[in-house]
């Protein structure tokens, strides 16, 4: 068993979720973990890591230099947090590459490994001289087998700027032959829609705090379109695969990592430039029009197919991951 320090940024929203995901599996390996809840800036908590610098220093002095620090790992989520190292004797980063800024990039060669949520960030964050682990990540098993299913199309936007949605939504403006998309969306980043809006397009601008009408949505919708342009593994993925539903992203990494062609549909993205680590990508319209058509004239038992499949996968790397975290932990303590 390992004294792990769990250092993340608690927004309520994505790291949040990535907290408690991991903080599980983390005690359900054995470990004693502690969260320490930090801000978003890079140097958010420095004095007391200073504080618990002196706290170290103290218990060093009582043990007569036998214990020499608090934890044996920290583990950082998503951001940097130079303060905390010396409290530690392995340092872990949990990364989301296209939220690591150029002046976090420095803090690189301080880290022991890099456990990566996927293979793509892997490569990246080993072309720069680091030790890399894949680990994968977990998700939030979403189904419900009662919620009755139609072949209408959902699309979470949420907060982020990067899910393809002022695109989608200009793109099915264009044909109002085509079923029903929902939309939900943060106002904090949600635009009005251009006059005149057709009837198959519901945006739904807003925060919804009851998850029974969440999974109400993820359940009762079969094509979920999941057109992000970059992801740091990819939650609302994996979370349309537990439902079963047919996930429509990208063709480019790490999308196409979660779904392939044998439990889901990809389209054609093009480069959209880089983001911090990573590059973006944007989906092409003629070939979503065409994932679209495909969709709507696909028999229901290949639908089904489908979505067994994705489910099949969503179980396969839930069960996994307790497996790949625990040999990435046993390499690095």
């Amino acid at each position: 068993m390992a004294r792990i320090n769990l250092l993340a940024w608690d927004n309520q929203r994505g790291l949040t979720h990535d907290i408690r995901l991991l903080s599980d599996a983390l005690v359900a390996l054995g470990h004693e973990v502690h969260v320490t809840r930090l801000g978003p800036h890079r140097q958010d908590g420095r004095w007391k890591g200073r504080l618990l610098r002196l706290r170290m220093w103290w218990q060093w002095l009582r043990s007569g230099g036998r214990q020499a620090r608090l934890y044996d790992a920290n583990i950082a989520l998503e951001h940097v947090r130079p303060a905390w190292f010396g409290l530690a004797r392995v340092n872990l980063l949990v990364p989301n590459p296209e939220w690591l800024s150029p002046r976090s990039q420095r803090y690189l060669p301080r880290f022991d490994a890099v456990l990566c949520k996927t293979k793509y960030a892997g490569e990246l964050f080993r072309a720069r001289g680091c030790r890399a682990l894949h680990i994968g990540f977990r998700g939030t098993d979403c189904l419900d087998q009662d919620v009755p299913r139609e072949p209408t199309f959902l699309h979470l936007a949420g907060a982020s700027k990067m899910k393809g949605t002022q695109q989608l939504l200009a793109l099915w403006q264009r044909h109002p032959e085509w079923p029903k998309l929902v939309v939900l969306q943060s106002p904090c980043t949600a635009a009005a829609l251009a006059e005149p809006v057709p009837g198959n397009i519901e945006h739904r601008v807003g925060y919804l705090s009851d998850i029974r009408e969440i999974r109400r949505l993820q359940n009762s919708h079969l094509f979920h379109l999941c057109l992000s342009e970059t992801e740091g593994w990819g939650h609302y993925l994996a979370e349309g695969m537990s439902c079963k539903a047919v996930v429509v992203t990208c063709a480019a990494p790490p999308m196409n990592e979660l779904v392939d062609p044998s439990r889901g549909l990809l389209v054609k993205a093009s480069e959209a430039g880089p983001f911090n680590l990573v590059t973006r990508y944007r989906f092409d319209d003629s070939a979503l029009e065409t994932a679209i058509a495909r969709l709507t004239a696909m028999p229901a038992d290949e639908r089904a197919l489908l979505g067994d499949r994705a489910r099949a996968w969503f179980v396969s790397n839930e069960a996994a991951f307790a497996g790949r975290l625990d040999e990435a932990l046993r390499q690095v303590l």
